[in-house]
């Protein structure tokens, strides 16, 4: 064997050093073989582990000898019967003797203390493997380690050998009752049925004895951690001592949740927990507390024993001595400047621990409780309140939560009782909820040392994470007693203004606190009980009024509710003036979400604009700031344009004018790998620009002179720098490595677009004399743009501009630039990549809703070559998961532009000259998708164009005489019917009777409704031949009863659609679920 042993270790040494290179991988090859059979290696493993030198030191390095335990571990975690007798006893000898050498009379494994752990794992799974019925006496064995000889140490117990045994109870503890550890492992029967009888032996047998053992240990070591605090006595003997308290009551934590309560819970375990919980050492007490907490959740089967087990403990008195004891040393600690993380962590448990004590009382008060138990526990309940505040207030957010679990579980107990009978709260309830939302109230302002400049993402996320819970619980007591929240905030928030509008100071976490109540008042607002709280309801007393004469009524006439109050109190005290920029930020944050106030409040419009574009706006020198407030601003002036006069919109566009300079900036890239000038121009595109906010603003303020002569002149103001600056930067460009230049297109061109958006969409139709006088600018744009285009064609971030901004130019200036969409079209397809595709298929289902026939020259010319080339490239092997996901949507995208094609009256595409041989092709590859199970939303699209084909290809003629007396043509293509009764009838109904088509899922049952619609579209266009078809061929074809198919015929001419879509989504799960 000891060749094989010295490879094995060489192995492992190999196996540790990736310096290694083949032998690295020879190695690891060798060990996973090793471990994978550890049925059989076992032995070696055992032998690797426990090897001796003859001086009595370990053999084999560390390394060795824990991958030797992980081979040993993988040889007992699969063992829910018995080892064979043989393999028991060697393990059973193997392991006593090398406790005994290395615990009582070696170190300890002290140079390789990983070790310990590891072992005191493998331990434990020989345990659960043997105890019932090969090892019985392993705790009696591990007992008699545990006790040296009288003359060899001056106490009775083994440190090193009871740590262990404390391990061990762990390990076991977590194997067969811990459910987070369990969860960790694969779930099987034959373990979880190993587990129960684990449990039950042990409870049997040992629970007295470990259990004894365990606080024998404790509280010997207790008496000597005290008798060496008294003498002064410090160092190693001392932090020995206090290593085997903690991990004892660690190990009596584990198991007070499987074992007999009475034997966990007595005369002198009590006094023992209590005195440990008042520790000098700051890892016994967190673990006592663990330990307290664990008793306290342990499930009775009666509730009397709950609440006895409750009032033995007396947790509400030692949990209000100890909070108030923790806080005061907290607040000295603070007053000195040495706080104490580790101290907060003691304060973090008692809260945990008093947050489990709470929720077992709620418990008791179900109604299903006797009685007197509920009584009982509701007393007890109060009396742990004022504590859980206190802990709630803490100013660590950490220990603040721990008791919102409890909080949680009150409020709805709370609720509970109001929906059983609601009575007025008592004043003791009333008071407590006043109290916590004061707590609330405190807890939602940020911490007053809190660097707004230089604050951690994840300290800010964290806060606004803590800011949720507490309106959860704010919104709780709302629901039990508005006033109480309608009034905390009310004067929270205006006497914090008012302070701020007297010239007093005030802090910025009060001020914004104050402007964060009055943002989320709103959200209050509409859970409360009142009427008429949306639009400019929320903000004046006033009777609806219809939404058409709402115009013609002076809102300023009504008082304010109080939401109107607190913005108008919110602007009035020029908060915005702040001097912290939080504060500011949280003042346009809820101006912006405020806009309806604006409309019964127009003379606060100018402060709050003249805020806006001021220097701690727009022209904030904080970049993020500044992007935030363009998008306010931008909402701002969208939500309230009609509200502004022209006079202010002119001042404004001329205030925001050198906001109106294209800036860029190119992102950085990484130390010592410059990017390619194509991966920079697709880095530099691809950073939202918050400045196109601005640029749609303005839009919006221009359009606002529709009837003031001055309007083209406005617009060329604002329009001309720009077309200038894109003249001049493709001039600038060169080549590829004009990065900037080109870049600096990109957004010029995106930055016209969205001037664009400002503006509505044309109206349609056009009313009588309707003159837009800023058409000529708006194609003198989209003419620059090609011309631009036609230049940088070359480059994706230019077509991918150009789209953008000629879908917004589409809507505002309708069907006049039409003429402009072919040379459009020619530039986007000349340098054309695949992952453009989807973007060009999106713009072309614009083109067609916004233009329609106006488009026909244009699809007409394109349909061909674009079926061609994605027929071509879904014929292409897919490359991975990537390329599946980026073709499913090419496919749904294509097969919705085909749809949308024939909804806006432009079927004649498909059969002209140039497209009528693709015509079949388009047809077959529907049938083929309206098919394909694995692709639902693919499927539901492609009914879709079968059911709009129906009406529009196989209707039958018009029978209609027009005026002259003429009949009116048919618009039907002939033999389409038949394509329809041949092909798509009986596709519909394999697709029903398709094992794959499942109509519990929610993505089907929408393919179902479409494939109704589909039936009821081909008998609305063939009318009687339909229905004799599928009455008198179909069907009956298909053996259908007679009377079913006359039935299912006759509601699919008679239903409306609504109807014919319950009737035949009922009739489809009927069918399937018949025998």
């Amino acid at each position: 064997m000891e060749q094989e042993t010295n490879q094995f270790v060489q192995a492992i040494v190999i196996a540790s050093d990736p310096t290694q290179g083949t032998l690295h991988r020879q190695a690891i090859e060798y060990l996973s073989t090793i471990q994978q059979n550890a049925g059989e290696t076992w032995r070696l493993a055992l032998n690797v582990f426990v090897e001796a030198t003859p001086q009595g030191s370990r053999k084999h390095p560390a390394q060795a000898r824990f991958f030797a335990l992980r081979v040993l571990d993988e040889f007992l975690e699969s063992k829910y019967e018995t080892p064979e007798p043989e393999a028991f006893q060697a393990l059973q000898q193997t392991f006593l003797s090398y406790v005994s050498s290395e615990y009582i009379f070696g170190s300890a494994e002290a140079n390789a203390p990983f070790l310990r752990n590891k072992f005191s794992h493998t331990l434990a799974l020989l345990f659960l493997a043997t105890y019932i019925d090969q090892w019985p006496t392993f705790f009696p064995d591990l007992f008699a380690l545990m006790r040296p000889a009288e003359s060899s140490s001056q106490t009775p117990f083994n440190a090193h050998v009871s740590i262990l045994f404390f391990h061990v109870v762990l390990e076991i503890s977590g194997e067969v009752a811990d459910q987070i550890v369990k969860s960790a492992r694969t779930w099987t029967n034959e373990r979880h049925a190993r587990d129960a009888r684990v449990r039950d032996a042990v409870r049997e047998r040992d629970a007295a004895h470990i259990n004894q053992a365990v606080l024998t240990i404790v509280a010997d070591n207790a008496a000597r951690v005290g008798k060496l605090r008294k003498d002064g006595v410090d160092g190693r003997e001392l932090n020995e001592a206090v290593e085997v308290i903690d991990l004892g009551m660690r190990a009596f934590g584990s198991y007070v949740g499987w074992v007999d309560i009475n034997l966990t819970v007595t005369a002198v375990t009590v006094p023992l927990l209590f005195s440990l919980l008042s520790d000098p050492s700051l890892p016994i007490r967190v673990a006592t507390s663990i330990s307290l907490l664990r008793i306290v959740s342990k499930g009775l089967k009666e509730p009397s024993d709950k609440l006895q087990l409750i009032k033995v403990l007396s947790l509400d008195q030692v949990l209000k001595a100890l909070e108030e004891k923790t806080r005061a040393e907290h607040d000295s600690r603070k007053s000195q400047g040495a706080e104490d993380e580790g101290e907060e962590s003691y304060r973090e448990a008692l809260g945990k621990l008093l947050n489990t004590l709470g929720i077992e009382l709620i418990k008791l008060l179900e109604d299903s409780i006797p009685e007197t138990v509920r009584v009982e526990a509701e007393q007890l309940l109060q009396r742990t309140l004022p504590t859980m505040l206190q802990f709630m207030a803490d100013e660590y957010d950490d220990t603040c939560s721990t008791v919102f679990p409890m909080l949680q579980a009150m409020f709805g107990h709370y609720k509970k009782m109001r929906k059983a009978a609601p009575e007025p709260l008592d004043p003791d309830k009333r008071t407590f909820l006043s109290s916590l939302l004061g707590v609330i109230l405190q807890k939602m302002k940020w911490d007053e040392d809190t660097d707004a400049d230089d604050m951690d993402e994840d300290d800010r996320a964290a806060f606004e994470v803590l800011r949720k819970d507490l309106r959860s619980f704010m919104d709780a007591v709302l629901a039990i007693d508005q006033d109480l929240v309608v009034e905390a905030i009310r004067s929270r928030a205006l006497e914090t203004l008012s302070m701020y509008r007297s010239g007093a100071s005030v802090s910025w976490t009060d001020a914004e606190l104050a402007v964060y109540l009055i943002y989320i008042y709103g959200e209050i607002n509409k859970g409360m009980l009142f009427t008429g709280t949306k639009g400019r309801g929320a903000f004046v007393q006033a009777p609806a009024v219809p939404k058409e004469k709402r115009k013609e009524v002076n809102y300023s006439e009504f008082p304010l509710t109080l939401h109107g109050e607190l913005v108008f109190a919110l602007i009035e005290s020029h908060i915005t003036m702040h001097p912290h920029q939080m504060v500011v930020m949280q003042a346009f944050e809820a101006i912006a979400r405020y806009t309806d106030f604006f409309k019964v409040r127009k003379e606060c419009i100018i402060p709050v604009l003249e805020a806006m574009v001021g220097p701690r706006g727009l022209r904030n020198i904080d970049k993020t700031t500044r992007s935030r407030v363009f998008y306010l601003f931008h909402k701002f002036i969208k939500e309230c344009r009609n509200e502004i006069p022209l006079d202010l919109a002119g001042k404004l566009i001329n205030s925001v004018r050198d906001v109106l300079t294209i800036q860029v900036e190119l992102p950085e890239s990484d130390a010592g790998e410059p990017e390619s000038p194509l991966v920079q121009l697709a880095d530099a595109a691809a950073v939202p620009d918050p400045q196109l906010y601005i640029f749609e603003a303005v839009g919006a303020l221009i359009s606002l002179f529709w009837k003031a002569e001055e309007q083209p002149t406005i617009m060329l103001s604002v329009v001309r720098p720009l077309l200038d600056e894109l003249q001049q930067d493709m001039q600038a460009v060169k080549g590829i490595q004009d990065v900037l230049p080109i870049v600096k297109m990109h957004h010029v061109v995106m930055a016209l677009g969205n001037i664009a958006k400002g503006f509505p969409d044309f109206p349609s139709p056009v009313p009588e004399g309707y003159v837009f006088s800023c058409m000529p600018i708006f194609r003198e744009i989209a003419q620059a743009i090609i011309t631009s285009l036609e230049a940088m064609k070359f480059f994706k971030v230019v077509r991918d501009a150009s789209r953008f901004a000629f879908t917004r130019i589409l809507a505002t200036t309708g069907h006049a630039v039409t003429d402009l969409i072919p040379p459009l079209m020619v530039n986007l397809l000349a340098e054309f990549e695949p992952s453009e595709l989807v973007d060009f298929l999106n713009f072309l289902n614009l083109l067609v809703h916004r233009l329609q026939g106006d488009l026909f020259g244009v699809l007409d010319d394109l349909f061909t070559p674009l079926s061609v080339h994605i027929s071509g490239l879904m014929s292409q092997p897919v490359t991975g998961t990537d390329d599946a996901l980026s073709r499913g949507e090419t496919k749904r995208t294509y097969i919705t532009f085909l749809a949308n094609m024939l909804s806006s009256k432009l079927q004649g595409v498909y059969l002209s000259n140039r497209n009528k041989d693709q015509f079949e092709q388009v047809l077959q590859s529907m049938l083929r998708i309206a098919e394909d199970y694995s692709d639902p939303q693919s499927q539901k699209i492609a009914f879709t164009f079968l059911s709009k084909s129906v009406p529009v290809w196989s209707s039958l003629p018009d029978t209609t005489a027009t005026p002259n007396g003429d009949m009116a043509p048919s618009q039907g293509l002939p033999g389409y019917e038949r394509f329809i009764y041949d092909n798509v009838v009986p596709l519909v109904f394999r697709v029903l009777a398709s094992p794959e088509f499942n109509i519990k899922d929610g993505q089907v049952l929408v393919i179902l409704q479409e494939i109704a619609n589909l039936l009821q579209a081909i008998g609305r266009a063939r009318k009687q031949e339909a229905h004799e078809f599928f009455l008198s061929v179909f069907l009956p074809s298909q053996n259908w009863p007679a009377d079913t198919a006359l039935d299912f015929t006759t509601k699919m001419r008679d239903l409306d659609t609504k109807a014919f879509r319950k009737y035949f989504t009922d009739f489809v799960r009927a069918s399937r679920s018949s025998p």
